[in-house]
């Protein structure tokens, strides 16, 4: 063997209580899994009291330029992670022509950064990929992005799409599916893929489900109208007959304390009548976006100029205060902003640097001015590319929902900015740390499972996600008694506790607690592709 884990507690990914072995390492594939003491290899790491597990699987992240543009990646390795699923909440950078790249580039900064001198040397689906493929840290697969598809087809039109766009929109994500993509993602809150009916919805997942795919919406509220938004993504799962993976399936706001049964309920009623649902959460209350995404749809509508032009007209700017505050944009999910629980993390400019860790409100109060003229006058200078943090979850609902049979876990991590979330390096620590050894809300086992071996059957990963002869060596080994997140929000960039070990495809990514700089992944592509 090239390395042997010698006497390890084996959490399989099954979910199947943890048993001790030896596992076995060679050419990138776990080649045993063995009786104590039973096998030899060119290393041996003695595992004594430590869990090995196959690496995590990020069913959501947003990595998709930070994983080229810093390759240590850092925050997902320490973490136990080996596979992150990109292209999420319908916005991502392929499929593109020039035009749409320049918008994307805009319209993401607060998610992604845009990279100075940084290469964009695609600009198709299969194209990206093999830009993954040239060496990256970890294994990442794509959904095609929505939003992106509309973009290209229809532009940034608030109107139901023609039969030619149409058709263009389902040949766009059929060769996106073939050149590697995993399935589709949307983001209903964000334009211009807010803009598309649910008939066009079933459409495209038609499509999807045909070529092997999977829908993963960020659906259209998680607010006010949350189960009838998560009732429509139901509704397009049944109609198109695709299969459905529900993103960051949290229920926020005020509005919907209390409320993760009726969402529970839901879905375990689509499950007993046989539709194929799945979904991923956060360990985390606050959730995090960039700032713009509060503003109502209309005001959008155009793209990047034409919503700066609004935001620098009085009378727009009072009609946007006035939804925003009083009654709620769809934008904001239907509820009226607290200004209080909007904070802003991460800024382009310098001169707004001093807002970074700041409720809107509370810098608003310090210079005076009510918080909207701030919130407007801040994307107007940073040109929309400002992020946020939202605080607006409820425990109780993150730990009832984490327990549902089809629950996997996504951290949903923006990498960049000054103070991003912490759950970019910590939540796969803090599943194992809060909720199984301090709150026992899942047994340390099924932890494991949701974070991997059910993930990769959504991916339909046949060699990946569980310690198992013959499977990639995608492997972290933690200590069960000290790994934590260390993340906070004041320091967010803190690498996790307790994880010494960490293997993508068979090569230590992280040794003894210490990145290698190793760059063994690659991008994991739809089994009907055609490379």
């Amino acid at each position: 063997m090239d390395i042997v884990v010698r006497s390890a507690l084996v959490a399989d990914g099954t979910g199947d209580p943890l048993t001790r072995h030896d596992v076995g390492i060679s050419e990138g594939r776990i080649a045993s899994v063995a009786e104590p003491g039973s096998l030899a290899g060119r290393r041996t790491i003695d595992a004594d009291g430590l869990v090995l597990a196959p690496g995590f699987i990020d069913m959501h992240s947003h990595s998709d330029l930070q994983l080229l543009a810093n390759p240590d990646h850092l925050a997902k390795l320490s973490q136990g992670v080996t596979t992150e699923v990109l292209g999420q909440d319908g916005l991502s950078y392929a499929p593109v022509n020039d035009d749409v790249l320049a918008s994307l580039r805009q319209q993401l900064a607060g998610w992604n950064d845009d990279p100075a001198g940084f290469d964009w040397n695609w600009r198709s689906v299969g194209e990206y990929l093999d830009r993954l493929d040239a060496g990256i840290a970890v294994n990442a697969a794509y959904l095609v992005p929505q939003g992106t598809v509309r973009m290209l087809t229809v532009g940034w039109e608030d109107r139901p799409a023609t039969e030619a766009e149409m058709n263009a929109m389902k040949e766009l994500v059929a060769t996106g599916l073939a050149e590697g993509a995993m399935g589709m993602s949307s983001g209903l809150t964000y334009t211009p893929g807010m803009y598309a009916t649910t008939e066009e919805l079933v459409e495209l997942c038609r499509v999807v489900g045909e070529n092997g795919g999977f829908y993963s919406p960020h659906h259209r509220s998680y607010g006010k109208g949350a189960l009838e938004a998560f009732g429509e993504m139901v509704d397009v799962s049944r109609r198109s007959g695709c299969p459905l993976h529900l993103a960051h399936a949290t229920m926020n706001f005020s509005v919907n304390k209390g409320k993760a049964p009726q969402l529970l309920e839901l879905l375990d009623q689509a499950l007993d009548d046989g539709c194929d649902i799945s979904l991923d959460t956060y360990p985390y209350l606050p959730g995090a976006t960039y700032l713009s995404a509060l503003l109502p749809s209309w005001s959008t509508e155009g793209g990047l100029d034409a919503t700066l032009t609004r935001l620098s007209d009085v009378d727009t700017r009072e009609r946007i205060r006035a939804e925003i505050e009083e009654t709620g944009s769809d934008g904001a999910h239907g509820v009226p902003i607290d200004w209080d629980a909007i904070e802003i993390n991460g800024v382009r400019r310098d001169e707004n640097s001093h807002l970074v860790g700041h409720s809107v409100a509370a810098s608003a109060q310090r210079a005076g001015r009510p918080a909207a003229d701030l919130y407007f006058d801040v994307l107007l200078s940073e040109k929309l590319g400002t992020s946020c943090l939202m605080h607006v979850g409820h425990e109780e609902n993150v730990q009832a929902i984490m327990r549902h049979r089809t629950h996997t876990g996504g951290s949903d991590g923006l990498l960049v900015g000054a103070r991003p979330h912490p759950r970019a390096w910590g939540t796969f620590p803090r599943y194992l740390a809060r909720y199984v050894r301090e709150l026992g809300v899942l047994d340390l086992a099924e932890c494991v499972a949701h974070l991997t071996g059910r993930a990769a059957k959504r991916l339909r990963l046949t060699d990946r996600g569980l310690v198992r002869a013959g499977y990639a060596a995608d492997l972290v080994l933690f200590d069960p008694e000290t790994v934590a997140d260390t993340a906070t929000f004041d320091e967010p960039r803190q690498q996790a506790a307790g994880i010494p070990h960490v293997f993508v495809n068979g090569v230590a990514a992280i040794d003894d607690g210490q990145p290698t700089g190793a760059l063994a992944g690659h991008s994991l592509r739809n089994p009907g592709s055609v490379r």
